[in-house]
């Protein structure tokens, strides 16, 4: 795509479909040839005229606003048309092919997705991690996510990264300083507080570091699986927590043969929750897959909700069943022990919550014997939840688990959203201050190590923001874009 960026581009901006008003798009170093044939008259900059769309032989196609916005002052540097005709279908594509056709002599082509941003990018107006948002503002699930990404658009993260790069060049300096003149006797270091520097920066870092999780958060939202035995409830547990009847609920064992997923929010943090098929033994073959599915999406979940049912609690054979699972459980995803059925249990009299089934490498703690008998060990109970997804109760408390696990802190008007590229980039800066540190403390010795260190971690940081990427990175990045934007 980089090679083609001096090439006019034309593109519907507006969603495909019926609407009330849709856009083209121009976008060139020139676009009165199109504004002359499709418009027929000069347009003043910046000013919205209403005029007939002229086709080629002078009908008009459609009657709208045309606006002109001449080059530096557009969303790409360039100059830009804007048409906004009836949002039908078949007007804007009679409208872009007359714009292509309009702009033959140029060259004029259709855009590709991402490519006015791109160009926007290219052209200074506005740096990566700007450009990113505005695909994230557009993609948003929630409030808090479309909020975080105005403020990722308006330059807050980019400031954040822009002072956190200022600070390391100004330590690069003393550091070069110091190499370049080995024979003063003057420490630059000691006299400038490199030290002191240094471990401002680092918090600074680790601060920057833990809001862009939080963004990073509400873009991505936190993958949750409900498992468990068949007639747990986990159907009817993603049901209360969508407020929907999405999931089919029967006293059937084996109702949910394949896995249901549905996206819902807490405090604004997206949550893409998925039920699944109950995990047992002796399924039929079509279960069977549906339980072979249930594994795949537990090794991939960013949580797991491990639900139990309190009614079978006092059952050896259902408490087996449990450990049997809780032993596959992967040790490396954050389960959520869960009692389902408390309404019917406390109708029943039930005993209270049993120990849970040891998962993993827990920490250790006394051992329960297992009141089957078996071998499987019941260890330390660990922290549990009691709901009933009948009747809501505790459902709060569940959500409240989630955003812990899920480590979400800050309020949703102080985060700037953010990408996994993002936090990637931001952990390497941490690492190689880290070994900054490590080096400064042997000065005599390391300064050219030191210098390199903070030469990567400066390189680290212009990643974010585009001043250091590679053009397949940008590549990428755009083609994710919708066209037109």
């Amino acid at each position: 795509m980089l090679a083609r960026l001096d090439q006019p581009i034309a593109a519907i901006a507006t969603a495909p479909g019926r609407g009330a008003v849709g856009i083209v798009r121009v976008s060139a170093k020139d676009v009165r040839p199109v504004i002359d044939a499709v418009c027929g008259r000069a347009l003043k900059p910046r000013e919205a005229t209403y005029l007939p769309f002229r086709a080629v032989d002078g009908s008009a196609i459609d009657h709208g606003l045309a606006i002109h916005f001449p080059a530096p002052n557009s969303y790409t540097g360039e100059d830009v048309l804007e048409l906004q005709a009836h949002g039908g279908t078949v007007v804007l594509q009679l409208l872009l092919a007359r714009c292509l056709e309009a702009g033959a002599a140029m060259n004029l082509r259709v855009a590709e997705p991402g490519e006015f941003t791109q160009r926007a990018f290219l052209n200074g107006k506005l740096d990566l991690a700007q450009a990113e948002a505005i695909a994230d503002l557009i993609d948003a699930s929630t409030e808090a996510a479309a909020r975080s990404a105005t403020r990722s658009l308006a330059g807050e993260f980019s400031r954040e990264v822009h002072a956190l790069r200022d600070a390391l060049v100004n330590l690069r300096m003393l550091v070069e300083a110091t190499l370049d003149f080995p024979e003063e006797e003057i420490d630059f270091l000691q006299k400038a507080d490199a030290h002191g520097q240094l471990e401002r920066l680092q918090a600074n870092v680790a601060r920057v570091m833990q809001r862009a999780h939080q963004g990073a958060l509400l873009r991505e939202g936190l993958h949750v699986v409900i498992a468990g035995q068949p007639n747990a409830g986990k159907s009817s547990l993603l049901n209360a927590l969508a407020g929907a009847e999405l999931a089919i609920v029967t006293p059937v064992a084996g109702t949910t043969r394949d896995v249901v997923r549905q996206t819902i929010q807490i405090e604004g943090v997206p949550l893409h929750v998925v039920d699944t098929a109950g995990l047992r033994e002796g399924a039929d073959q079509v279960e069977q897959i549906g339980i072979e599915r249930a594994w795949g999406q537990i090794h991939k979940a960013d949580a797991v909700v491990f639900l139990h049912d309190l009614t079978r609690a006092e059952s050896s054979e259902y408490r087996e069943a449990d450990a049997a699972i809780a032993a596959r459980l992967p040790g490396d995803v954050p389960v959520i022990e869960v009692w389902n059925k408390v309404d019917a249990a406390a109708h029943a009299g039930s005993a209270p919550t049993p120990a849970l089934p040891r998962r993993g490498r827990e920490q250790d703690g006394p051992e329960t014997p297992s009141p089957s008998g078996g071998g499987l060990g019941w260890g330390r109970a660990a922290p549990n939840i009691q709901l009933s997804a009948k009747t809501g109760q505790g459902l709060d408390d569940l959500r409240r688990k989630l955003l812990e696990i899920a480590g979400w802190q800050a309020a949703p008007e102080g985060v700037f959203i953010a990408r996994e590229r993002h936090l990637h980039a931001l952990r390497r800066v941490d690492a190689h201050l880290m070994e900054a540190a490590a080096l400064l403390a042997r000065q005599a010795q390391s300064l050219d190590l030191l210098a390199e260190e903070l030469r990567l971690a400066q390189n680290a940081l212009s990643e974010i923001t585009g001043e250091f990427s590679a053009d397949d990175l940008l590549g990428v990045i755009f083609s994710r874009f919708c066209i037109g934007k």
